[in-house]
């Protein structure tokens, strides 16, 4: 049984989260109200603004068409595996770096400079190595991701206690059993941290590579409306983009939960 205090204290956590909820979908509600009420009135030209129910229009539109969910798909599709496999990637060549600093030390400019480059400027020559197909997209979302993951991971491992390292090193403890009992476990949160930047950044990987080439998913629905001038159909598929982009982020929570429980 719980205290009274401690009874307090959950319904007054319980009362301030319920209350940012309130107020971020109040601040979402506001805004389509008054984008509409603007439409309707004619003060914003809705050739260049569109409103919320030429959105809506154009989703009903494009469900009806068969060609909605399809486009969501392509663009989840490829941004798990891109996501999926930079992650992987990622956690093992920021794992085998935390076991010799010495190559990190010959590497380290080079992830930099990998990381500051615009990979957008690499789409061309990926789509010559690759192809003109999904997998060229694939691989931007890779780039993308890797490097923030191996940079963000392998700071997290070389940050760990190094009493609690000292320590394990006194028990005669080798390098895995410090990585797998220690560093590993202690920095769950921090890769975590590191998975829910990559998901967004996998995502815009995708975006930009089904810009330059792709004939399917949410970017190509966005290039093409900016092609025909549709302007709904791009404000439609940015839309579509910010809730696939808030699910995806809200499912990495969701797990990041249920590991921090474990």
């Amino acid at each position: 049984m719980f205290s009274e205090e401690h009874k307090k204290y959950l319904k007054k956590i319980k009362t301030y989260n319920f209350l940012v909820k309130f107020i971020q979908f109040l601040i979402l509600v506001i805004f389509l109200v008054l984008w509409q009420y603007l439409a309707s009135t004619e003060k914003i030209n809705t050739f260049i603004f569109s409103s919320p129910e030429m959105v809506i229009e154009t989703l009903v539109s494009l469900y009806q068409e068969d060609n909605l969910i399809y486009h969501i798909w392509i663009t989840i599709y490829e941004t798990l595996v891109g996501f999926g496999l930079g992650c992987i990637i990622g956690i093992i060549i920021a794992s085998i770096l935390w076991t010799n600093r010495f190559l990190f030390k010959v590497i380290d400019p080079y992830l930099t400079i990998l990381n500051s480059l615009p990979k957008v400027a690499l789409g061309p020559i990926i789509i010559i190595w690759a192809g003109a197909n999904t997998g060229s997209i694939i691989i931007m979302a890779l780039l993308i991701s890797v490097i923030i993951t191996i940079l963000n991971v392998y700071q997290a491992f070389i940050n760990t206690d190094q009493n609690k390292i000292s320590l394990m090193k006194s028990f005669g403890a080798n390098k895995w059993q410090i990585y797998y009992k220690l560093i590993l476990p202690s920095n769950i949160s921090n890769i975590m941290s590191a998975v829910k930047i990559n998901i967004s950044m996998s995502l815009i990987g995708v975006i930009m590579g089904e810009f330059l080439t792709s004939k399917a998913g949410i970017g190509h629905l966005i290039m093409y409306g900016s092609q025909v001038f549709n302007l709904n159909l791009v404000i439609t598929g940015i839309f579509i983009l910010c809730i696939v982009a808030t699910l995806m982020y809200y499912a990495v929570t969701l797990i990041e939960k249920r590991l921090s429980r474990k």
